[in-house]
């Protein structure tokens, strides 16, 4: 269940792949072919969020998967994806001996590099 920008990422077999879908007005000027993704990135309206919890009615996201032995999982807001690329999410994620290092390097590199938002993330490991 999904509302909001706070995402959702899987590692499986070395590959990093988004769950979620962010809420966010520029998500949603992309997605009608308004905006670049380069240019939503910087928008300054790159953080209004069209559905979140307390808005009034608002249909969450719902997916069901089939978790397998060896799964990551990344749950982490814009604080850290904003700054954090997917290929360095992909390599602190494959490389980290534990969930909690994995929690910590993530958190380090967004503090390096400038998070200008609270960084939140939890790591869980499938077994």
């Amino acid at each position: 269940m999904h509302i909001g920008d706070t995402r959702a990422y899987l590692l499986r077999d070395g590959d990093l792949t988004t769950l979620t879908r962010d809420h966010t007005w520029v998500r949603r000027e992309v997605d009608a072919g308004r905006l670049s993704p380069a240019e939503a990135a910087a928008h300054p309206r790159r953080a209004v969020l069209t559905h979140a919890l307390g808005g009034g009615d608002v249909a969450a996201d719902l997916s069901v998967r089939t978790a397998a032995a060896g799964d990551r999982y990344l749950l982490c807001s814009d604080g850290l994806y904003a700054v954090v690329g997917q290929d360095a999410l992909r390599s602190v994620l494959g490389d980290a001996e534990t969930p909690e290092d994995a929690v910590q390097r993530l958190v380090t590199a967004a503090t390096e590099a400038g998070a200008p938002d609270n960084i939140a993330c939890v790591v869980a490991d499938f077994r």
